[in-house]
C-alpha cells in the first residue's frame, strides 16, 4: 500500500535543512571562537579552522533561512568532503569507529548537504 505524501516534500526539505544547519552552526561556531584548540583537533592552522568556521556558518544561515541553498549547500558539502578526506587517507578512521565518529556521519551530511543542493532546498525558501 502506497500512500500520497508528495504534499509533504517541502515541509520534509525544510526539516532537512534545519537539522543539518544546527549540525554544521554548531560546528562552524566552535571553528571560529576557538581556532587554535579545533586546528590542532582538526590538523588545520588557526587560520585556516577560522575560514572553514565562517564557511560552515554562512552554508548552515543559507540553507536554514533557504537564501541561495545550492550555493550554501556546496560549501557544506565541500567541507563534508574535507573531513571524509581526512578520516579516510590521512587519519585512516574506518566507516564505523569504537572510539570517536567514523566517517559514516560525515557520509551522512554530505549527503544531506547534496540532496538540498540537488532540490534547490524544496519550495519553501525565500531566494
Amino acid at each position: 500500500m502506497n500512500f500520497d505524501t508528495a504534499f509533504l516534500a517541502g515541509f520534509a526539505l525544510l526539516l532537512l535543512r534545519i537539522i543539518i544547519a544546527i549540525v554544521f552552526f554548531s560546528s562552524g561556531k566552535s571553528h571560529v571562537q576557538k581556532p587554535k584548540e579545533r586546528g590542532e583537533s582538526i590538523g588545520m592552522s588557526p587560520a585556516a579552522t577560522t575560514i572553514l568556521g565562517l564557511a560552515e556558518i554562512i552554508g548552515a544561515i543559507s540553507i536554514a533561512f533557504g537564501i541561495f541553498t545550492q550555493i550554501g549547500a556546496l560549501l557544506l558539502m565541500g567541507a563534508m568532503l574535507g573531513a571524509m578526506y581526512k578520516k579516510i587517507f590521512v587519519w585512516k578512521t574506518g566507516f564505523y569507529e569504537d572510539k570517536g565518529y567514523g566517517w559514516h556521519y560525515d557520509l551522512l551530511l554530505f549527503l544531506g548537504a547534496f540532496v538540498i543542493f540537488a532540490t534547490h532546498g524544496g519550495n519553501l525558501i525565500l531566494f
